[in-house]
């Protein structure tokens, strides 16, 4: 398989500003990319970088976006690696695929976010005669972790962090919960992505209890219906 079949091509822009995050989790991220800044400062004094990073929790919360926004802040190639993608019915091709996309990283100094994590615990868990294989599979994943250099930023996604095998875990020097947001976070989303729209357009409800994402897509589901009948409404007119 080609590397270029491994990595998903995406060319979203994110800004930082425009992430939806708790003051604790937006204070993280901003330490985080002022480490990577002042990098060759930081390690003059014998500091280590924080480079391994995994966001955990919700989807649809804003993990992917999270990622995206970093790259670009600091102006980094980003490779999107999908690993339910890229898992293999064998073990071995799995473990090459990941150790080639790892080399393109190093050889990028890249932003690797690798996205459905818990892809490797759930597999190593659903046969009981694949767990050798599957723990094969888990060590070299440790390995490539560990030989990480700091030039490159690793950031993992997972939305069932409770699967993981620990020892991954234990790998990453930042860990960053993401929870679903409350109806506060909500309408400051309803009223950011509102702006563009004249208010005419704007839905009669809004929907709680749900995350950014299916927020968003209702939202402009919403939009979308009030400016078709208004359209429709304006040619039966005329």
């Amino acid at each position: 398989m080609n590397i270029q079949d491994l990595i998903i091509k995406d060319s979203e822009h994110v800004e930082l500003n425009d992430l939806f995050l708790g003051d604790d989790n937006r204070e993280r991220i901003h330490q985080l990319i002022k480490e990577h800044r002042y990098r060759e400062d930081l390690l003059r004094f014998g500091l280590p970088l924080t480079h391994k990073v995994l966001l955990h929790g919700s989807s649809g919360c804003g993990k992917t976006s999270t990622a995206k926004a970093i790259a670009g802040v600091l102006n980094k190639p980003l490779i999107l690696l999908n690993l339910s993608n890229v898992v293999n019915a064998r073990i071995g091709e799995t473990s090459q695929n990941i150790k080639r996309v790892f080399d393109r990283a190093r050889r990028d100094e890249a932003v690797l976010f690798l996205d459905e994590f818990d892809q490797l615990g759930k597999a190593r868990g659903e046969d009981e005669n694949d767990v050798g294989e599957m723990r094969r599979l888990v060590n070299s994943l440790i390995q490539l972790i560990d030989y990480l250099p700091q030039e490159v930023l690793l950031i993992a996604a997972t939305n069932h962090l409770s699967i993981l095998d620990t020892a991954l875990i234990r790998r990453f020097q930042l860990r960053i919960p993401y929870e679903m947001p409350d109806n506060q976070a909500l309408d400051l989303f309803y009223e950011s992505l509102l702006e563009r729209f004249p208010d005419e357009l704007h839905p009669q409800r809004r929907l709680y209890r749900v995350s950014f994402a299916e927020a968003k897509d209702y939202l402009f589901s919403m939009v979308k219906s009030n400016l078709i009948a208004k359209l429709e409404m304006k040619g039966r007119t005329l």
